[in-house]
């Protein structure tokens, strides 16, 4: 674990990624009464190494002047769950400050939140189906609203331990057995890989992944974990909007469907590193990675999540909304300082846009009205002086 090297530094920041040099787990979130906090990665099989991790913490933030209020290990189900919270929390789906100086509740449906960072994936969104797996059901109640969310994360499926996995099994197909350190294992042997940017033996590759058999509910995404019919819009953030914006960046096409998303990911992957790196370099270090990430995001979001023709359409790829970044940590500091309470704090429910049309025709109206009054009072005040002058 990586954790020593980066106590001092890394909690300092409210948002930080998973470190892609640790070991793929569950993910952690450390919190002080100053509510800063970081993502790492531990092994819940291994407790006694996350009890060190979790101690080294403690005695990190506490030479810092802040009243340390302990740290815990954060779920990765509680990380897509709070992700979500920041999406529509930014979006103001929750409540919104009026015009009339109060809080309104907006009416308007939430946004599912999709996150992709280093060492995990989380796909979260309100649904009204039934949860048969009850470990990816949550219930939250805001503001007096009570909402039914599915939320999974799926551990080493982010886009850090993609690509080791990814390259684990290239090797492996090539006859390299010799993966796992062992008493002649050589740490400073090196493998070499180069690739070919053929499309379709990437997409194999990847798709391998991936696990679409032995479903034991009614429906499945991959790996065994049930997932109900994605519904509403969705967020993309994290990898996810520096993948698309990449793509958009190096082929001009905007993803908005699956089969522009294939387009360009097709695109990527038939460019020689030479051709890609005056489109984006400021990428240079990565240039070789965008293939097998740009057909990653492919595979999961159609073959996996289901999204298709009609949903695929229905997802922004953000990184900030407003002047806020998107992810789990301010959801999670929301939470702890009681700024997301349960019941509602005297709202006014704020118009349907039907009832706002409504007004604004009627006021519309009252106004051509009263102009139509005025005009026709002037004209018969004009007649009427005409009149009295010709007597």
């Amino acid at each position: 674990m990586a954790a020593r090297k980066k106590t001092g530094r890394q909690w300092r920041h409210e948002v930080s990624s998973p470190g892609s040099d640790m070991e793929c787990g569950p993910e952690a979130a450390f919190d002080v009464e100053a509510f800063f906090g970081g993502a790492s990665v531990s092994d819940m099989s291994s407790p006694d190494q996350s009890a060190q991790v979790l101690q080294e913490v403690g005695h990190t933030i506490q030479a810092y002047p802040f009243k340390y209020q302990g740290a815990a290990i954060l779920s990765g189900q509680d990380e897509g769950a709070y992700g979500w919270v920041t999406v529509n929390y930014l979006l103001e789906n929750f409540i919104k400050y009026g015009f009339v100086g109060r809080w309104l509740r907006p009416g308007r449906q939430t946004v599912g939140s999709l996150d992709f960072g280093g060492a995990s994936t989380q796909i979260t969104f309100v649904t009204k189906d039934t949860v048969e797996d009850e470990r990816d059901s949550k219930k939250l109640r805001l503001y007096g609203q009570d909402y039914s969310l599915y939320t999974h994360s799926y551990l080493c499926f982010g886009r850090d331990q993609v690509l080791k996995r990814l390259l684990a099994n290239l090797a492996k197909a090539q006859g390299n057995t010799d993966l796992k350190p062992s008493s002649s294992y050589n740490s400073n042997a090196s493998l070499s890989v180069m690739g070919t940017g053929n499309y379709d033996h990437c997409l194999g590759n990847v798709t391998e992944l991936f696990s679409f058999n032995n479903c034991r509910y009614s429906q499945c995404s991959f790996d065994h974990v049930f997932q109900p019919n994605v519904s509403g819009s969705f967020m993309a953030f994290s990898a996810f909007f520096h993948i698309h914006q990449f793509l958009l960046s190096t082929t001009g096409i905007i993803v908005s469907t699956p089969v522009q998303l294939e387009k360009a990911a097709r695109a990527v992957c038939n460019m020689s590193y030479d051709q890609l790196l005056p489109l984006a370099p400021d990428q240079k270090s990565r240039l070789q990675d965008f293939c097998a990430v740009s057909l990653f995001t492919k595979v999961l979001f159609t073959t996996g999540y289901g999204f298709d023709n009609t949903s695929f359409p229905r997802i922004s790829f953000q990184k900030n909304v407003g002047d806020a970044s998107v992810g789990w940590a301010l959801g999670y500091m929301l939470s702890l300082s009681s700024l997301l309470p349960s019941e509602s704090p005297g709202l006014r429910k704020a118009l349907t846009p039907g009832a706002w049309m409504a007004l604004l025709v009627i006021f519309t109206l009252l106004i051509i009205f009263t102009l139509l009054y005025v005009v026709l009072q002037g004209c018969f005040g004009k007649k009427k002086g005409g009149s009295d002058i010709d007597s």
